[in-house]
């Protein structure tokens, strides 16, 4: 079996954990438009090449971090399923907690969502716009052109870099990304053989959750550029599913939280939309595009 991933450094290292648990199977890198530099659009620029080379037979098999892969799925492919989730939260690596950073603190993250959620938090400080790989954003830390910056905990996991972790956010504030956390997985639609390998490797709880996060920011037109936050929790047959919605500037938020049936969870995703919609969400995803980040 071929199985494709992105060609950082993060995804190779994700890829690897999927590749290790199925029988003879090969890794194919592929550069993504994203991985080039690509700015702007949706996510498709992530997982664009990836879909194509599944649907020419290049690959079997496509591992995304499931924060990536855009609401709607190329046509003849499916999730085929997502392993056990990693740690979900979003760490601050530098000086500390994100209580003990001074005022004027220079806080860099590459997340729209970060940026509004730090901002919402603590106003005095200077939150700003960080671009590269995970290495790059620490090197740039390290050089003291920021005093702190925030990263997803699993990727720093992955790429055994836990020790740059300085204070672990708390995801009810801060709630991460729909995904966050989660690989998923992507095949052709009907493909019994590659179905029927992965299914092996799926984790019930883990697709639920995916599925009602997803489920959500379908539901509320979100991209890569919404400054939104879900993390749904499994526990039985029911889930619990937390969101968070906010404007650049931290200045107008909304958030809500909401038990469903685990076995119905783009059900649940979608009365979370619902109720944030009620509550004012489509006013501030407007004003998104209206404030600077």
């Amino acid at each position: 079996m071929r199985v494709g991933t992105r060609a950082s450094a993060l995804a190779l290292a994700q890829a690897r954990s999927v590749v290790a648990l199925l029988p003879e199977a090969e890794l194919v890198p592929i550069v993504t438009s994203g991985d080039r530099g690509l700015r702007g659009g949706d996510k498709s620029r992530w997982v664009a090449e990836l879909e194509r080379a599944l649907l020419s037979g290049e690959i079997d098999l496509a591992v995304h971090s499931a924060k990536d892969v855009p609401g709607e799925l190329a046509d003849g492919l499916q999730l085929a399923g997502a392993p056990s989730r990693a740690a979900v939260e979003d760490v601050i690596c530098g000086d500390g907690a994100l209580s003990e950073l001074a005022p004027g603190s220079r806080v860099g993250t590459s997340s729209i969502r970060r940026i509004a959620q730090l901002r919402a938090a603590r106003e005095d400080l200077e939150v700003m716009a960080l671009r590269g790989n995970v290495d790059t954003r620490l090197r740039k830390l390290e050089e003291g052109e920021l005093d702190a910056i925030v990263l997803a905990r699993a990727g720093l996991q992955r790429l055994r870099r836990e020790d740059a972790i300085s204070a672990v956010l708390d995801p009810e504030r801060f709630v991460p990304a729909p995904g966050q956390g989660t690989l998923a997985l992507q095949a052709r639609s009907g493909d019994a053989r590659v179905l029927e390998a992965v299914a092996l490797l799926v984790d019930g709880e883990t697709l639920a959750c995916l599925l009602a996060e997803r489920a959500l920011a379908r539901a509320l037109g979100a991209s890569c550029s919404t400054p939104l936050g879900a993390l749904a929790v499994a526990d039985g047959d029911r889930l619990a599913l937390r969101a968070w919605v906010g404007v650049p500037d931290g200045s107008l938020w909304a958030f809500d939280e909401l038990w469903g049936d685990a076995r119905d969870p783009e059900e649940l995703g979608r009365e979370v939309a619902a109720r944030l919609a009620a509550a004012g969400a489509a006013e501030i995803l407007a004003r998104c595009g209206e404030v600077s980040v």
